[in-house]
């Protein structure tokens, strides 16, 4: 799977404010926006972690 991150918003803070109203207001899971994203999982939470934000599954958001 591919992945094209740079259709995400660049600056950190966007793109943390952007994931999380995707995952709380479109998906059910981290898992199914990755998939609709064409992003592969682990790609994508390590992505994430080097902008600074680390994925907390019980609360369904980064931070």
């Amino acid at each position: 799977m591919e992945n094209n991150f740079n259709s995400l918003p660049a600056d950190a803070a966007m793109l943390l404010s952007f994931i999380n109203m995707k995952l709380r207001d479109n998906y059910s899971s981290l898992e199914e926006l990755c998939d609709d994203m064409n992003f592969d999982i682990d790609d994508f939470i390590g992505y994430m972690a080097e902008k600074g934000w680390e994925y907390n599954p019980d609360a369904k958001k980064f931070w």
